[in-house]
């Protein structure tokens, strides 16, 4: 199950699984987005290679307008994910404090 919708702070909160079952809901919802945004990863489990797709088109398209993503509370294995796939240059990433 994956849930993606805007928090009551004007954050992106994404929780469950991001994997290629849901990349076109969360591909919906992320075309919506036109500036800046902070992604919340707190209740996000898992991320699959689409879904990083998903979050890669996005940061692209917001990037030719001067803005883009910045994703917080990432747990260890999506910080691993990001990391080992060189996302980690692409987007600012803050990991949680604890083992996620």
């Amino acid at each position: 199950m994956f849930h993606i919708e805007f928090g009551n702070d004007g954050k992106i909160v994404c929780s469950g699984r991001l994997d290629a079952a849901q990349c076109e809901k969360a591909q919906a919802f992320m075309d919506t987005v036109a500036d800046a945004r902070v992604l919340d990863f707190a209740s996000l489990e898992y991320i699959s290679s689409a879904g990083l797709g998903v979050l890669l088109k996005t940061q692209k398209r917001l990037a030719e307008s001067g803005a883009g993503l910045k994703i917080i509370n990432v747990n260890n294995h999506i910080h691993d994910v990001f990391r080992y796939s060189g996302f980690h240059a692409i987007f600012e990433i803050e990991a949680t404090g604890g083992s996620g």
